[in-house]
């Protein structure tokens, strides 16, 4: 049987320069501190709590204010009063329930929260159906006393 000078290859693409090609394990990776998620566990209507994380971040800015955006909601701005415990907790306060009320925020929600600076939140608002709601306004107004020009949009097929 004659030799031949084959090498053998792996059997999976990048395995044979010796270099891994796995990302880092998860606790070595940067934390996003500006995007967070809550889900809605009690009444919508009520103050809800930030992550802790998310306060720490702001630590020494703590604003009074955040104004909040429906993504993809046009230039629409709700402002929504903050409350800090003194324990570390920030909650969205005095606005939240207008907010929530507007967008139809109920039980079991997904909210996902993104901080865009100057205290500008933009929230993207998923249903019980784990789907994403679009929801559009009836013009540019951005006066939060007028709370009827946010309707829910039909999302297309």
């Amino acid at each position: 049987m004659a030799s031949t000078s084959r090498t053998r290859r792996g059997r999976g693409r990048g395995r044979g320069s010796g270099s891994s090609s796995l990302p880092p394990p998860p606790s070595t990776l940067p934390l996003i501190i500006e995007e967070f998620f809550i889900v809605v566990c009690e009444d919508p209507l009520v103050k809800k709590k930030l992550p802790n994380k998310f306060a720490d971040y702001l630590d020494g800015q703590e604003p009074a204010k955040v104004y909040l955006r429906a993504a993809d909601c046009g230039p629409r701005l709700w402002t929504v009063e903050v409350l800090f415990d003194g324990q570390g907790r920030m909650y969205l306060d005095k606005g939240w329930e207008k907010f929530a009320i507007a967008h139809g925020v109920d039980f079991g929600w997904f909210l996902h929260f993104k901080y865009e600076g100057d205290d500008v939140l933009t929230v993207k608002v998923f249903d019980g159906t784990m789907c994403r709601r679009y929801y559009y306004s009836d013009g540019e107004d951005t006066d939060d006393e007028s709370d009827d020009d946010v309707k829910p949009c039909i999302h297309p097929l």
